[in-house]
């Protein structure tokens, strides 16, 4: 029986992500649904960049703790690709990133186009699109705007909201979703 729940995914999906000793990757502050306590032992995050031509595949988070060597990896990626500035990503962003991948059920790298920004690159896109906020969690670490080419962006912006830990933008006009560890909020069409 696959019972769909009320964002497209299916229950059955659901267990099979959070079934003990699976690999997961998952939120575990206050706003993170229930299933996620004790959901596994690693989490792993894989992405690729167009903007630098670089690949990351790795465990971050193993038995209740995150790697510093695999976050500092993981920083250096997402880093702002205009200036080459390198900035904390917050590990709940990495996190909702990781468990919406696996609530997604694809082994496909998430294409990201965005993660850590400047202040003087944040301007700069502001200026030139109306869907870059002022005070960007970008500037903080706290976001990341991502793709998947077997998955559309109703598909991922579902499968990050049923996290329920952030804030998730649909950009369908040019195709990506974007993820944040901010306030829980949705937005775009």
């Amino acid at each position: 029986m696959t019972e769909q729940t009320g964002t497209g995914v299916t229950r059955r999906g659901l267990l099979r992500v959070f079934a003990a000793g699976a690999i997961v990757a998952a939120p575990t502050y206050a706003n993170a649904f229930g299933l996620l306590r004790g959901a596994g032992d690693i989490r792993r995050i894989r992405m690729y960049s167009g903007r630098t031509g670089e690949s990351l595949d790795l465990i971050y988070w193993i038995e209740g703790s995150y790697i510093p060597e695999a976050m500092a990896e993981i920083n250096h990626f997402m880093r702002d690709w205009r200036s080459g500035a390198v900035a904390r990503i917050d590990a709940r962003t990495i996190d909702i990133m990781a468990a919406a991948h696996n609530l997604l059920e694809v082994s496909e790298p998430y294409n990201l186009l965005s993660g850590y920004r400047t202040p003087q690159t944040n301007a700069m896109l502001r200026a030139s699109s109306r869907g870059v906020a002022r005070n960007s969690l970008h500037m903080r670490g706290q976001a990341a705007d991502l793709r998947l080419r077997s998955r559309s962006v109703n598909q991922m912006a579902r499968a990050a909201a049923a996290c329920a830990a952030g804030g998730v933008g649909r950009y369908s006009r040019s195709n990506f979703v974007h993820m944040d560890c901010g306030p829980v909020r949705l937005w775009g069409g």
